[in-house]
């Protein structure tokens, strides 16, 4: 038996993968053990995620699980385009600034970023970028990536996503969306998953889970077939292939069981709320926040010192230090007490900092 090393009690605040395990993930995995499954996808269970993710997106939608959302987006931007392809993303974007270059070194492709104030692709935006096809001087821009939630914690509309879609596909170009936060998406937006994804003209999704409760799972679901090549090669190749597929799909599924994931997600987004909220109503000087609280994620800015003091009791992520950015995650875990805590130990340290607004 393993000994329990760390202090179950503590939160903090840094991102939804300090979270656990959800409870009701650790008895799907049980419920999926024992015995023998085919290996590599042909078990039970990943034949039933096929099942509801086409009742969820649609009879052409086919999933092909994955470890991790670094992998699932390599392994998608991969399969929609060619060697000299190119994607258009925000500069935020996850793809730029955190998969450690995986998509360049990886998959060998060109990622052209466009600057946005608030981590959102625009129909206008994209033309910044959207030009030179048949130059073969510039990587052909063949594929939008857009991330649902954003890096910066805001959200597309059904009808935003429609209209970059439509646009892109104008253009040629397919469309990609990283759902790490899918489920926060759909739980702050209050419309069903296909409503901004399928049904909105995505045509691959990077879909989320380890963010929302699960021990690690992820997969890219195809919408249109006709957008990628050679998946399960690449997924292969790109060493994202579970040989015991079962307990990836088996926790992908437990998502859908019951409600959970929207539950989850829910939850996570009210605790972020309640976080903004508290400053909101009773606002404490040096303390402003950047971006609207639209789902998990609350960033504020505040002065690097006083930062520095807080985290010592709670951590949490510096985004922007030059700027005095941070950034919190609330998590499906995370409680009213613990967002409450968290409240106080800003206020203590905030009123040791000079009472000088920061712009």
């Amino acid at each position: 038996m393993v000994d329990t090393l760390h202090d179950t009690e503590y939160r903090g605040f840094a991102s939804d993968n300090y979270a656990g395990v959800h409870p009701e993930v650790i008895d799907a995995l049980t419920a999926a053990n024992g015995g023998h499954q085919v290996a590599y996808g042909g078990d039970a269970y990943t034949a039933r995620l096929q099942e509801v993710l086409r009742a969820e997106f649609g009879d052409a939608t086919e999933a092909f699980p994955v470890f991790n959302g670094t992998g699932a987006n390599v392994v998608a931007l991969t399969s929609m385009m060619p060697r000299w392809g190119a994607v258009i993303c925000c500069d935020t974007a996850h793809v730029n600034t955190d998969e450690g270059g995986a998509p360049e070194r990886v998959s060998g492709l060109k990622l052209l970023t466009v600057a946005t104030p608030n981590g959102k692709l625009t129909p206008e935006s994209i033309a910044t970028q959207a030009w030179g096809w048949g130059d073969e001087h510039r990587a052909q821009p063949l594929t939008v990536s857009i991330t649902q939630t954003t890096e910066l914690g805001t959200l597309y509309t059904p009808e935003q996503v429609r209209s970059i879609a439509d646009f892109a596909h104008g253009h040629g170009m397919a469309v990609h969306m990283d759902g790490a936060r899918i489920w926060n998406a759909a739980a702050a937006l209050g419309v069903p998953l296909r409503e901004f994804t399928s049904d909105a003209g995505v045509d691959v999704l990077s879909f989320g889970g380890t963010k929302n409760g699960l021990l690690g799972a992820e997969a890219v679901v195809v919408f249109d077939p006709t957008r990628v090549e050679g998946m399960p090669y690449l997924r292969k190749l790109s060493m994202q292939l579970a040989s015991k597929m079962r307990f990836t799909s088996a926790q992908l599924l437990a998502l859908f069981a019951d409600g959970l994931g929207l539950r989850s997600a829910e939850h996570a987004n009210a605790m972020a709320a309640r976080l903004r909220g508290a400053f909101d109503a009773d606002p404490v000087d040096g303390l402003s926040f950047s971006q609207a609280t639209e789902a998990n994620a609350v960033f504020a800015r505040l002065p690097n010192a006083a930062a520095d003091r807080i985290r010592e009791r709670v951590r949490f992520y510096d985004w922007d230090r030059a700027a005095g950015l941070v950034r919190w995650m609330c998590s499906w875990d995370t409680t009213e007490a613990d967002v409450d805590g968290f409240v106080t130990a800003i206020r203590e340290e905030m009123a040791q900092e000079p009472t000088t607004l920061v712009s």
